[in-house]
């Protein structure tokens, strides 16, 4: 019988596993009721994959709208029918002559400016996205090219870490809706060689890194220690402002009513995470108006 387990594990997603896949892979290590990831990663790609269990998956969309950091390996001269490793090679251009690798630097950081700041995407073929109910890979697979909208996102940070041409590795923190994959097409364009990418590694999703994830295999083997895998349900929204409440506000505010609460007038917008009469205790996200306290995502205190 499956338990009630409410937090967030973040794991190192393998190379090869569907994002679906390791949300059931963790679902089924702890015998978790329900859990759900925030935000997909391609099979090919690896890195953090936050995933949420029980109460934490009502705060999912939070991460969702994150901004995302980005480490990718990306290879000129060639362009793949879905932008990376994975697909077909449909193109081989000759790559530019360079001197040296000073000149190679010098190019390739040419390209980043226009990269950088907001930017409009056309998303790809290969992705998830729906159109008239059907994800658009399904047309991919059946040789249908479908028109995109362009679509803004904002490239906050863009660097090259390290060239071995002709790759390169790209460091990229970018707004939610931003497909890397794109990105290093439109690099490849912009120098006239084409790209692909043939590497995909998340660091980081909003305040969450990469260093606090934990690998499958040790997420399995350690199902009997699960306290150090897992982190509270508001781990996911420390970056939000802390307000603590009675116990009598705390109970108005789980029945769903709205509480009178006199705060500093800088205060425009507050949401809560934690009741003082049970200082761990959270229970939810909750806006400040006005002088009013409103419940906006709370979760069930019922076991």
């Amino acid at each position: 019988m499956s338990t009630r387990i409410d937090g967030v594990v973040l794991l190192d997603k393998p190379a090869g596993m569907s994002s679906q896949g390791a949300v059931t892979a963790v679902k089924r290590a702890f015998n978790a009721e329900k859990a759900g990831h925030t935000g997909t990663l391609d099979p090919m790609a690896t890195g953090l994959l936050p995933i949420c269990l029980g109460e934490a998956t009502k705060y999912s969309q939070d991460l969702l709208e994150a901004d995302k950091t980005y480490v990718a390996q990306v290879k000129f001269g060639s362009r793949t029918d879905t932008g990376d490793a994975e697909g077909l090679v449909i193109e081989e251009l000759p790559l530019p002559t360079f001197d040296n690798s000073a000149d190679i630097q010098k190019a390739l950081d040419a390209l980043l400016p226009k990269f950088t700041g907001a930017i409009s995407q056309v998303p790809p073929m290969f992705s998830a996205l729906k159109r008239d109910g059907k994800p658009l890979y399904e047309y991919a697979r059946a040789g249908v090219e479908l028109k995109r909208n362009p679509r803004d996102i904002v490239i906050h940070k863009i660097r090259w870490t390290d060239i071995q041409w002709p790759q390169a590795t790209l460091e990229v923190t970018c707004s939610k809706g931003t497909y890397i994959r794109v990105l290093a097409e439109d690099l490849g364009n912009a120098l006239g060689c084409g790209a692909h990418l043939v590497g995909l590694r998340r660091t980081e999703v909003g305040h969450l890194s990469l260093e606090q994830s934990f690998t499958i295999e040790s997420i399995q083997q350690a199902v009997h220690d699960s306290s150090s895998y897992i982190l509270p349900v508001d781990a996911l929204l420390q970056t939000l402002p802390h307000l603590t409440v009675d116990e009598q506000q705390a109970k108005r505010l789980e029945m769903g009513q709205r509480v009178p609460l006199n705060l500093p007038s800088i205060e425009a917008l507050v949401r809560i995470y934690r009741a003082t009469a049970a200082p761990h205790n959270f229970i939810g996200t909750a806006d400040w108006r006005s002088g009013v306290l409103h419940p906006k995502r709370l979760i069930s205190q019922a076991h």
